[in-house]
Protein backbone atom coordinates (compact mmCIF):
# COMPACT_ATOMS: atom_id res chain seq x y z
CA UNK A 1 0.00 0.00 0.00
CA UNK A 2 0.94 3.53 -0.75
CA UNK A 3 -0.08 6.95 1.11
CA UNK A 4 0.59 10.21 -0.27
CA UNK A 5 0.10 13.15 1.68
CA UNK A 6 0.09 16.74 0.11
CA UNK A 7 1.03 19.71 2.75
CA UNK A 8 2.44 23.12 2.89
CA UNK A 9 5.37 22.00 4.89
CA UNK A 10 7.25 18.87 5.16
CA UNK A 11 8.43 17.61 8.84
CA UNK A 12 7.97 21.23 10.37
CA UNK A 13 5.34 23.40 12.15
CA UNK A 14 2.04 21.21 13.56
CA UNK A 15 0.60 20.32 10.07
CA UNK A 16 4.33 19.40 8.80
CA UNK A 17 4.90 17.15 12.12
CA UNK A 18 1.20 15.83 11.92
CA UNK A 19 2.33 14.42 7.97
CA UNK A 20 5.62 13.30 8.91
CA UNK A 21 4.56 11.39 12.16
CA UNK A 22 1.63 9.33 10.30
CA UNK A 23 4.34 8.60 7.24
CA UNK A 24 6.50 6.85 9.90
CA UNK A 25 2.72 4.88 10.73
CA UNK A 26 2.06 3.96 7.54
CA UNK A 27 5.93 3.24 7.21
CA UNK A 28 6.06 0.74 10.07
CA UNK A 29 2.98 -1.43 8.36
CA UNK A 30 5.11 -1.89 5.41
CA UNK A 31 3.55 1.02 3.71
CA UNK A 32 5.38 3.26 1.13
CA UNK A 33 4.84 6.99 2.35
CA UNK A 34 5.33 10.22 0.17
CA UNK A 35 4.69 13.82 1.40
CA UNK A 36 4.61 16.53 -1.50
CA UNK A 37 5.06 19.69 0.09
CA UNK A 38 5.26 23.63 -1.55
CA UNK A 39 8.42 24.91 0.85
CA UNK A 40 10.73 24.77 3.82
CA UNK A 41 12.44 21.80 2.63
CA UNK A 42 13.45 18.96 5.95
CA UNK A 43 14.93 15.51 5.99
CA UNK A 44 11.83 12.91 6.32
CA UNK A 45 11.55 10.01 6.70
CA UNK A 46 8.63 9.40 3.89
CA UNK A 47 9.85 10.19 0.36
CA UNK A 48 9.49 14.10 -0.10
CA UNK A 49 8.46 15.33 -3.36
CA UNK A 50 9.13 19.29 -3.37
CA UNK A 51 6.22 20.86 -5.54
CA UNK A 52 7.45 24.57 -8.03
CA UNK A 53 10.19 26.97 -7.10
CA UNK A 54 10.69 29.84 -5.08
CA UNK A 55 9.36 31.97 -7.78
CA UNK A 56 6.16 30.05 -8.33
CA UNK A 57 5.48 30.69 -4.94
CA UNK A 58 6.17 34.95 -5.20
CA UNK A 59 4.34 34.45 -7.81
CA UNK A 60 1.05 33.33 -6.21
CA UNK A 61 2.01 35.66 -3.24
CA UNK A 62 1.68 38.64 -5.68
CA UNK A 63 -1.58 37.49 -7.79
CA UNK A 64 -3.19 36.86 -4.12
CA UNK A 65 -2.14 40.33 -2.86
CA UNK A 66 -3.14 42.26 -5.93
CA UNK A 67 -6.25 40.04 -7.10
CA UNK A 68 -7.57 37.84 -4.28
CA UNK A 69 -6.69 34.60 -6.06
CA UNK A 70 -5.45 32.84 -3.41
CA UNK A 71 -5.39 28.86 -4.53
CA UNK A 72 -5.03 29.88 -8.35
CA UNK A 73 -1.73 30.28 -9.09
CA UNK A 74 1.06 27.53 -8.97
CA UNK A 75 -0.69 26.17 -12.35
CA UNK A 76 2.43 24.15 -14.09
CA UNK A 77 3.87 23.11 -10.96
CA UNK A 78 0.42 21.74 -9.93
CA UNK A 79 0.50 19.77 -12.87
CA UNK A 80 3.68 18.34 -12.18
CA UNK A 81 2.26 17.06 -8.92
CA UNK A 82 -0.14 15.44 -10.45
CA UNK A 83 2.61 13.72 -13.22
CA UNK A 84 3.83 12.59 -10.41
CA UNK A 85 0.87 10.98 -8.56
CA UNK A 86 -0.07 9.00 -11.73
CA UNK A 87 3.88 7.42 -11.63
CA UNK A 88 3.78 6.86 -7.86
CA UNK A 89 0.05 5.26 -7.73
CA UNK A 90 -1.00 5.87 -4.23
CA UNK A 91 -3.63 3.75 -2.26
CA UNK A 92 -4.79 6.78 -0.36
CA UNK A 93 -4.31 10.96 -1.10
CA UNK A 94 -4.37 12.61 2.04
CA UNK A 95 -4.45 16.26 1.80
CA UNK A 96 -3.76 18.53 4.75
CA UNK A 97 -3.41 22.57 4.09
CA UNK A 98 -3.72 22.96 0.51
CA UNK A 99 -3.41 26.64 0.75
CA UNK A 100 -0.12 28.45 1.30
CA UNK A 101 0.86 29.66 -2.43
CA UNK A 102 1.79 26.76 -4.01
CA UNK A 103 -1.03 25.11 -5.58
CA UNK A 104 -3.76 25.42 -7.83
CA UNK A 105 -6.97 24.15 -6.20
CA UNK A 106 -8.72 24.21 -9.82
CA UNK A 107 -5.80 21.70 -11.50
CA UNK A 108 -5.99 19.58 -8.55
CA UNK A 109 -9.14 19.00 -7.74
CA UNK A 110 -10.76 18.83 -11.61
CA UNK A 111 -8.77 16.18 -11.86
CA UNK A 112 -8.92 14.59 -8.43
CA UNK A 113 -12.68 14.13 -9.82
CA UNK A 114 -11.33 11.70 -12.62
CA UNK A 115 -9.82 8.88 -10.13
CA UNK A 116 -11.13 6.70 -7.84
CA UNK A 117 -8.40 6.52 -5.33
CA UNK A 118 -9.90 7.63 -1.97
CA UNK A 119 -9.16 10.99 -0.52
CA UNK A 120 -8.77 11.68 3.11
CA UNK A 121 -8.62 15.76 3.82
CA UNK A 122 -7.76 16.93 7.73
CA UNK A 123 -8.94 20.35 7.80
CA UNK A 124 -6.62 22.60 9.67
CA UNK A 125 -8.55 25.40 9.42
CA UNK A 126 -11.74 27.23 7.62
CA UNK A 127 -10.08 28.07 4.65
CA UNK A 128 -11.72 25.09 2.57
CA UNK A 129 -15.45 26.60 2.96
CA UNK A 130 -15.11 30.48 2.89
CA UNK A 131 -14.60 32.78 0.06
CA UNK A 132 -11.37 33.91 1.65
CA UNK A 133 -10.05 33.95 5.20
CA UNK A 134 -8.76 30.83 7.19
CA UNK A 135 -10.96 32.38 9.96
CA UNK A 136 -14.09 34.60 10.87
CA UNK A 137 -14.42 34.24 14.55
CA UNK A 138 -13.04 37.38 15.69
CA UNK A 139 -14.41 39.38 12.73
CA UNK A 140 -17.65 37.50 13.77
CA UNK A 141 -18.53 36.63 10.11
CA UNK A 142 -21.24 34.06 8.89
CA UNK A 143 -21.22 34.90 5.47
CA UNK A 144 -19.27 31.75 4.69
CA UNK A 145 -22.53 29.75 5.88
CA UNK A 146 -24.71 31.03 2.31
CA UNK A 147 -22.08 33.01 0.64
CA UNK A 148 -19.14 35.29 1.22
CA UNK A 149 -18.97 38.86 0.11
CA UNK A 150 -17.52 41.93 0.88
CA UNK A 151 -15.41 39.94 3.50
CA UNK A 152 -14.23 41.43 6.47
CA UNK A 153 -10.83 39.64 6.46
CA UNK A 154 -9.49 40.63 3.19
CA UNK A 155 -6.56 41.75 4.41
CA UNK A 156 -6.24 39.24 6.51
CA UNK A 157 -4.45 35.98 5.37
CA UNK A 158 -4.33 35.55 2.15
CA UNK A 159 -4.11 39.12 2.38
CA UNK A 160 -5.27 40.73 -0.63
CA UNK A 161 -4.56 44.24 -1.08
CA UNK A 162 -7.08 45.36 -3.74
CA UNK A 163 -9.84 43.04 -5.05
CA UNK A 164 -12.04 41.37 -2.88
CA UNK A 165 -13.17 38.05 -4.70
CA UNK A 166 -14.63 36.14 -1.78
CA UNK A 167 -18.14 35.66 -3.40
CA UNK A 168 -16.56 34.67 -6.80
CA UNK A 169 -13.86 32.31 -4.41
CA UNK A 170 -16.30 30.68 -2.68
CA UNK A 171 -18.70 29.89 -5.38
CA UNK A 172 -15.43 27.69 -7.20
CA UNK A 173 -14.67 26.54 -3.74
CA UNK A 174 -18.28 25.41 -3.45
CA UNK A 175 -18.33 23.57 -7.25
CA UNK A 176 -14.49 22.35 -6.66
CA UNK A 177 -15.11 20.50 -3.44
CA UNK A 178 -18.34 19.25 -2.82
CA UNK A 179 -19.88 15.95 -5.26
CA UNK A 180 -16.73 13.95 -4.89
CA UNK A 181 -17.64 10.25 -3.90
CA UNK A 182 -14.24 9.47 -2.42
CA UNK A 183 -13.60 12.27 -0.07
CA UNK A 184 -13.40 11.54 3.44
CA UNK A 185 -13.08 14.87 6.00
CA UNK A 186 -10.98 14.80 9.25
CA UNK A 187 -11.29 17.82 11.72
CA UNK A 188 -8.92 17.86 15.17
CA UNK A 189 -11.70 19.48 16.87
CA UNK A 190 -15.22 18.88 17.50
CA UNK A 191 -15.96 22.57 16.91
CA UNK A 192 -14.68 22.26 13.14
CA UNK A 193 -16.16 19.13 12.70
CA UNK A 194 -19.72 21.42 13.55
CA UNK A 195 -18.75 24.49 11.68
CA UNK A 196 -18.49 21.98 8.91
CA UNK A 197 -21.88 20.62 9.45
CA UNK A 198 -23.23 24.36 8.65
CA UNK A 199 -20.97 24.76 5.50
CA UNK A 200 -21.27 23.79 1.83
CA UNK A 201 -19.09 20.56 3.01
CA UNK A 202 -21.83 18.92 4.99
CA UNK A 203 -22.19 16.47 2.85
CA UNK A 204 -19.30 14.20 3.31
CA UNK A 205 -18.71 11.75 6.19
CA UNK A 206 -16.84 13.92 8.96
CA UNK A 207 -14.87 12.54 11.75
CA UNK A 208 -13.23 14.12 14.59
CA UNK A 209 -9.42 13.03 15.16
CA UNK A 210 -7.64 15.09 17.67
CA UNK A 211 -4.38 16.85 17.27
CA UNK A 212 -2.22 14.16 19.06
CA UNK A 213 1.53 14.74 20.58
CA UNK A 214 4.76 12.64 21.70
CA UNK A 215 4.46 12.39 25.37
CA UNK A 216 8.16 10.67 24.78
CA UNK A 217 9.14 14.56 24.39
CA UNK A 218 7.03 16.40 26.07
CA UNK A 219 6.64 15.36 29.88
CA UNK A 220 8.51 17.28 33.08
CA UNK A 221 11.58 17.52 31.70
CA UNK A 222 14.52 19.75 33.91
CA UNK A 223 17.40 21.29 32.33
CA UNK A 224 19.15 24.64 31.17
CA UNK A 225 17.13 27.60 30.59
CA UNK A 226 17.81 30.31 28.71
CA UNK A 227 19.66 32.91 30.74
CA UNK A 228 17.37 35.73 30.29
CA UNK A 229 14.56 33.68 32.22
CA UNK A 230 14.75 34.17 36.32
CA UNK A 231 13.14 30.50 37.42
CA UNK A 232 12.55 32.25 40.90
CA UNK A 233 9.84 33.75 39.70
CA UNK A 234 6.22 32.49 38.53
CA UNK A 235 6.67 32.15 34.73
CA UNK A 236 3.51 32.62 32.31
CA UNK A 237 4.09 31.37 29.40
CA UNK A 238 3.50 31.81 25.58
CA UNK A 239 4.00 30.05 23.21
CA UNK A 240 3.20 30.34 19.09
CA UNK A 241 4.70 29.86 15.96
CA UNK A 242 3.86 32.74 14.55
CA UNK A 243 2.99 35.41 16.78
CA UNK A 244 0.15 37.98 15.01
CA UNK A 245 -2.66 40.08 16.89
CA UNK A 246 -4.73 36.79 16.18
CA UNK A 247 -2.69 34.49 18.60
CA UNK A 248 -2.76 37.41 21.56
CA UNK A 249 0.21 39.10 21.12
CA UNK A 250 -0.89 42.51 21.94
CA UNK A 251 -2.61 40.29 24.65
CA UNK A 252 0.63 39.66 26.55
CA UNK A 253 1.64 43.38 26.38
CA UNK A 254 -1.72 44.55 28.01
CA UNK A 255 -1.04 41.49 30.38
CA UNK A 256 2.79 42.46 31.36
CA UNK A 257 1.06 46.10 32.56
CA UNK A 258 -0.80 44.39 35.59
CA UNK A 259 0.91 41.44 36.60
CA UNK A 260 2.92 42.45 39.97
CA UNK A 261 6.85 41.99 39.73
CA UNK A 262 6.58 38.36 41.24
CA UNK A 263 5.41 37.25 37.75
CA UNK A 264 7.61 37.07 34.16
CA UNK A 265 6.18 36.22 31.13
CA UNK A 266 8.09 34.29 28.42
CA UNK A 267 7.28 34.31 25.11
CA UNK A 268 8.28 31.55 22.56
CA UNK A 269 7.99 31.90 18.97
CA UNK A 270 8.71 35.89 18.35
CA UNK A 271 10.38 37.08 15.30
CA UNK A 272 13.47 39.57 15.74
CA UNK A 273 11.41 42.71 14.68
CA UNK A 274 8.60 41.80 17.15
CA UNK A 275 11.66 41.20 19.81
CA UNK A 276 12.51 44.75 19.50
CA UNK A 277 9.00 46.55 20.05
CA UNK A 278 8.00 44.48 22.94
CA UNK A 279 8.32 45.61 26.49
CA UNK A 280 11.42 45.41 27.92
CA UNK A 281 10.39 43.05 31.06
CA UNK A 282 9.14 40.10 28.74
CA UNK A 283 11.26 37.48 27.53
CA UNK A 284 11.33 37.09 23.84
CA UNK A 285 12.19 34.07 22.37
CA UNK A 286 12.42 33.31 18.88
CA UNK A 287 11.04 30.12 17.20
CA UNK A 288 12.75 27.20 17.77
CA UNK A 289 12.24 23.73 16.23
CA UNK A 290 13.76 22.05 19.42
CA UNK A 291 11.25 20.21 21.38
CA UNK A 292 13.32 19.61 24.19
CA UNK A 293 13.61 22.97 24.59
CA UNK A 294 10.12 24.04 24.47
CA UNK A 295 9.47 20.89 26.92
CA UNK A 296 11.65 22.52 29.26
CA UNK A 297 10.23 25.84 29.55
CA UNK A 298 6.65 23.91 29.63
CA UNK A 299 7.93 22.44 32.69
CA UNK A 300 9.26 25.35 34.34
CA UNK A 301 6.41 27.69 33.86
CA UNK A 302 3.69 28.33 36.36
CA UNK A 303 0.84 28.23 33.43
CA UNK A 304 0.52 28.58 29.47
CA UNK A 305 -1.78 31.30 28.66
CA UNK A 306 -2.80 31.07 25.70
CA UNK A 307 -4.98 34.20 24.12
CA UNK A 308 -6.20 33.00 20.70
CA UNK A 309 -8.79 35.23 19.27
CA UNK A 310 -9.25 32.14 16.34
CA UNK A 311 -8.05 28.63 16.34
CA UNK A 312 -9.15 25.07 15.85
CA UNK A 313 -7.61 22.97 18.51
CA UNK A 314 -3.87 24.41 19.71
CA UNK A 315 -1.03 22.24 19.60
CA UNK A 316 0.50 24.19 22.65
CA UNK A 317 -2.30 23.32 25.15
CA UNK A 318 -1.36 20.07 24.75
CA UNK A 319 2.35 20.16 24.96
CA UNK A 320 1.39 22.25 28.40
CA UNK A 321 -0.68 19.79 29.36
CA UNK A 322 2.12 16.85 28.99
CA UNK A 323 4.53 18.90 30.67
CA UNK A 324 2.20 18.87 33.65
CA UNK A 325 1.16 23.03 33.30
CA UNK A 326 -2.15 24.20 33.43
CA UNK A 327 -3.56 26.51 30.73
CA UNK A 328 -5.70 29.08 30.45
CA UNK A 329 -7.22 29.73 26.97
CA UNK A 330 -9.85 32.02 25.84
CA UNK A 331 -13.36 30.51 25.17
CA UNK A 332 -12.66 30.47 21.16
CA UNK A 333 -12.84 27.52 18.76
CA UNK A 334 -11.71 23.80 19.50
CA UNK A 335 -9.47 25.30 22.42
CA UNK A 336 -11.97 25.14 25.40
CA UNK A 337 -11.73 21.41 24.05
CA UNK A 338 -8.26 21.07 25.26
CA UNK A 339 -8.58 21.21 28.70
CA UNK A 340 -11.37 20.44 31.55
CA UNK A 341 -11.48 22.12 35.21
CA UNK A 342 -8.88 20.31 36.76
CA UNK A 343 -6.22 21.26 33.87
CA UNK A 344 -6.91 24.79 33.63
CA UNK A 345 -9.08 27.90 33.10
CA UNK A 346 -11.39 29.15 30.10
CA UNK A 347 -12.25 32.68 29.84
CA UNK A 348 -13.68 35.34 27.48
CA UNK A 349 -12.00 36.45 24.67
CA UNK A 350 -9.84 39.48 24.93
CA UNK A 351 -10.60 39.87 29.20
CA UNK A 352 -7.05 40.56 30.34
CA UNK A 353 -8.35 40.88 34.18
CA UNK A 354 -10.09 37.60 34.16
CA UNK A 355 -6.81 36.36 32.62
CA UNK A 356 -4.82 38.18 35.58
CA UNK A 357 -7.18 36.43 38.31
CA UNK A 358 -6.89 33.22 37.24
CA UNK A 359 -3.52 33.45 37.05
CA UNK A 360 -3.16 34.60 40.86
CA UNK A 361 -5.97 31.87 41.46
CA UNK A 362 -3.69 28.98 40.04
CA UNK A 363 -0.36 30.15 40.68
CA UNK A 364 -1.41 30.59 44.89
CA UNK A 365 -2.07 26.62 45.11
CA UNK A 366 1.35 24.26 44.51
CA UNK A 367 1.66 23.46 41.21
CA UNK A 368 1.46 19.73 42.24
CA UNK A 369 -1.91 20.24 42.63
CA UNK A 370 -2.42 20.25 39.07
CA UNK A 371 0.52 18.31 37.50
CA UNK A 372 -1.10 14.89 37.79
CA UNK A 373 -4.57 15.79 36.13
CA UNK A 374 -2.92 17.76 33.60
CA UNK A 375 -0.77 15.06 32.51
CA UNK A 376 -2.99 12.03 32.56
CA UNK A 377 -5.51 14.48 30.46
CA UNK A 378 -2.78 14.64 27.91
CA UNK A 379 -1.65 10.72 28.33
CA UNK A 380 -4.90 9.75 28.49
CA UNK A 381 -6.66 11.89 25.77
CA UNK A 382 -3.31 13.38 23.30
CA UNK A 383 -1.23 10.36 22.82
CA UNK A 384 -0.06 11.11 19.21
CA UNK A 385 0.88 7.28 18.94
CA UNK A 386 -3.22 6.82 19.42
CA UNK A 387 -4.01 9.16 17.14
CA UNK A 388 -1.92 8.48 14.32
CA UNK A 389 -3.26 4.50 15.28
CA UNK A 390 -6.99 6.16 14.63
CA UNK A 391 -5.84 7.79 11.00
CA UNK A 392 -3.99 4.26 10.44
CA UNK A 393 -7.55 2.57 11.14
CA UNK A 394 -9.13 5.31 8.74
CA UNK A 395 -7.11 4.19 5.91
CA UNK A 396 -7.77 0.46 5.85
CA UNK A 397 -11.21 1.28 6.96
CA UNK A 398 -11.84 2.94 3.99
CA UNK A 399 -9.68 0.47 1.60
CA UNK A 400 -11.78 -2.33 3.09
CA UNK A 401 -14.65 -0.98 2.30
CA UNK A 402 -13.59 -0.30 -1.51
CA UNK A 403 -12.62 -3.73 -1.36
CA UNK A 404 -15.10 -6.06 -3.43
Amino acid sequence: MTLLQINTVINSGSTGRIAEALGETVISHDWQSYIAYGRNPRSSSSQPIKIGNKLGIYSHVLQTRLFDSHGLGSRQSTKQLINHIKKIKPDIIHLHNIHGYYLNIKVLFEWLRTISIPIVWTLHDCWTFTGHCAYYTAANCDRWQTECHNCPEKHNYPKSILFDRSRHNYRLKKRLFTGLNNLTIVTPSQWLANEVGKSFLQEYKTIVINNGIDLNVFKPTSGPLPKSVNPTKKIILGVANVWTERKGLNDFVRLNAILPQEYQIVMVGLTPKQIKSMPKNIICIERTESAEQLAQLYSAAAVLFNPTYEDNFPTVNLESLACGTPVITYNVGGSPETIDDKTGCVIPCGDIDEAADKIRQITSQDKTNWTAACINRASSRFNAIDKYKEYFALYRNILGELRP
